[in-house]
């Protein structure tokens, strides 16, 4: 493998600050939704001080500091401090309960606490007995308090300077002293079952996705970066390395119910997201066509279909002429330029990670010239393993291999194994679980994914289920469930979310949830506008529209991967309701434990198929 260029994290930054320091590095929202600009040189400064601020606090060289914070452009100007204060950060999402917050800080040692506002604040005091480690708590927004242990950011980059000046030298010693083996992060896995995991993450791992970013050459400084994702999961984090090492420019707000708002203001080049989020856009543009009316639902038909012929075309690496291109220029013009300007005109591609992108989602983006490369990777890989370029992709895989980065997979299971310096040290505190994950052997310390793969002879990645969510029917037959859920959300535009389930049963079922702003817009046009969603997910109307939908989905499969019994659920799965992981994906045993009798019900009597 490559040495690294850089021996740390907190050194590739300052790297990036004496390169460019008068180019424009973040751009964020301030309390009049005016967009502010921050230079290089701004963002060190601004760093520095939290950085000498937590060296006044008495930070010690790998010692964590949390965050808990929603996306701000202050989240990354803390999580650099406290690299450049030689320790480590721990991240916390704002979604985190009370006592999700006490199991990590105890199980992290943190020592300091950045919080977001005053509900994150109280979730601390609540647990303050409970987390004796935390020595102060340094508030981004509202005031300090707590008899001094709650202090303002403000507070901590005044005394940052004063100790600044008072030790001159100490702060750039100080990140010289940082190894490439020293602890960079500790980010908790929000996992699907069971408690969460803390993965460590070195400094080595983050000047490794850094330095492959750079060396795929897709990302310049002359793009410009939209970035809402969490940054307290590992896929914000790595989009921070790229943002870092490239030196691209970065508008940050993690708001959600701004995205759209903001694509326009932004206008970037490139955007990374979630599969749901295409899911959400692709429901919403399908049902503003069927909502035109007879004449414009068949424009848009007709322009989906030649913009289809196209992505084939385009996907094979050739170009439309002729009729076809004609046709696709009408098309164009009248459906797809108007999606792409609803993310603001200039954009070049999303990177789309962290579940898998439905195939058919891709190809509709495509159709309308809108670019989404899919990558994948893991929290114990530092996220990105593989990913599609944009002059190098195929729909349905998730790439080829970032510079570096190995893969093998298991002669038995297929599962996909990895070794690259991105890969983690391990489970904190977790010596049992660390073993079972990595292994070594003559090659190096290989990563065991939990995902099952097949590599294309072009060396394109596809990754075919989770092992562990894998299910097995009492019959025997193996089926992979994500990807039924993922064509199931496409048949229909009224479904938000679907569980399907099976495994140890004899044949499949499903819970699905109602895309409520859809679902009234259905309820409306059949007269039933005054329906609430709970009544909507019982009309016998409604439920035989989804079995439709159902019944189009069970056309293409195997008898033994049929869904055969469903229920609409009355409330969606939400991460406060703890059905989700804060990046989106269903909790399925927590799901299949809340709805058991329901599921049990579906199975009574019943005999086998």
């Amino acid at each position: 493998m490559a040495a690294a260029s850089f021996q740390s994290f907190p050194a590739m930054f300052l790297h990036r600050v004496q390169a460019t320091p008068d180019s424009d590095a973040i751009y964020y929202p301030d309390a009049h939704e005016e967009w502010k600009t921050l230079r290089w040189k701004d963002v060190g400064e601004r760093v520095r001080a939290i950085a000498c601020g937590l060296r006044a606090q008495g930070l010690e060289p790998e010692q964590r500091a949390s965050i808990i914070s929603n996306t701000r452009y202050e989240w990354i100007l803390i999580d650099l401090a406290i690299g450049c204060a030689r320790g480590a950060t721990t991240t916390i999402y704002p979604s985190t309960t009370s006592d999700g917050v006490r199991y990590i800080l105890k199980d992290s040692e943190s020592v300091v606490v950045f919080a977001e506002d005053a509900s994150q604040i109280k979730k601390l005091v609540d647990e303050r007995a409970g987390t004796p480690d935390v020595r102060r708590v340094v508030a981004l927004s509202g005031a300090g308090g707590h008899d001094g242990w709650v202090i303002t950011l403000a507070e901590l980059e005044e005394q940052g300077r004063a100790w600044d000046k008072a030790n001159p030298g100490a702060y750039e010693a100080g990140i010289r002293d940082v190894q490439p083996d020293h602890i960079a992060t500790l980010i908790y896995t929000s996992g699907t079952t069971g408690e969460p995991k803390g993965v460590v993450l070195t400094n080595e791992c983050w000047v490794f996705e850094g330095e492959a970013m750079n060396n795929l050459g897709f990302l310049t400084p002359a793009d410009k970066q939209f970035l809402w994702l969490p940054l307290s999961h590992s896929f914000g984090k790595v989009l921070e390395a790229a943002m870092i090492r490239i030196g691209v420019p970065t508008a940050i707000d993690g708001r959600i119910d701004r995205i759209v708002e903001n694509l326009g203001k932004v206008r970037p080049t490139f955007v990374a997201a979630v599969p749901r989020i295409f899911e959400k856009v692709y429901n919403k543009v399908v049902s503003g066509a069927k909502e035109g009316g007879a004449l414009k639902w068949k424009i848009f038909q007709w322009s989906v279909g030649v913009g289809r012929e196209v992505s084939q075309l385009r996907q094979a690496g050739r170009q439309p002429s002729g009729l076809l291109a004609l046709k696709f220029g009408v098309a164009d013009k009248l459906v797809f330029s108007k999606l792409r300007e609803r993310f603001g005109g200039r954009l070049r591609f999303f990177i789309s990670g962290s579940a898998a992108l439905n195939r058919e989602l891709a190809e509709f983006f495509h159709a309308a010239n809108v670019l989404i490369v899919e990558g994948y990777g893991l929290t114990e890989t530092s996220a990105a393993s593989f990913v599609n370029r944009p002059d190098k992709f195929k729909f349905g895989t998730v790439g080829l291999g970032l510079p570096g980065v190995e893969v093998k997979l298991d002669p038995d299971t297929n599962e996909i194994l990895l070794q690259s310096r991105g890969v983690m040290r391990g489970y904190h505190n977790k010596p049992e679980a660390t073993a079972e994950t990595l292994f070594t052997d003559a090659s190096g310390t290989w990563l065991r994914t939990g995902d099952k793969g097949e590599i294309d002879p072009d060396g394109f990645l596809r990754i075919t289920d989770r092992i562990k969510d894998l299910i097995k029917t009492s019959g025997g037959k193996y089926i992979a469930p994500q990807a039924l859920e993922g064509n199931l959300k496409n048949k229909s535009t009224l479904i938000e979310q679907v569980l399907v389930h099976g495994n140890d049963r004899n044949f499949c079922s499903a819970l699905l949830t109602l895309n409520e702003e859809n679902a009234k817009k259905w309820a409306a046009a059949q007269g039933k506008g005054e329906m609430s969603i709970a009544q909507l997910a019982a009309d016998p109307a409604l439920i035989a529209e989804l079995q439709g939908a159902i019944n189009a989905l069970n056309e293409g499969l195997a008898r033994y991967e049929t869904i055969k019994r469903f229920a609409v659920l009355s409330t969606d799965f939400t991460i406060d309701g703890g059905e989700l992981t804060p990046s989106m994906k269903v909790k399925r045993k927590v799901v299949e434990g809340k709805y058991k009798a329901l599921l049990d019900g579906f199975y009574a009597g019943a005999t086998a198929d």
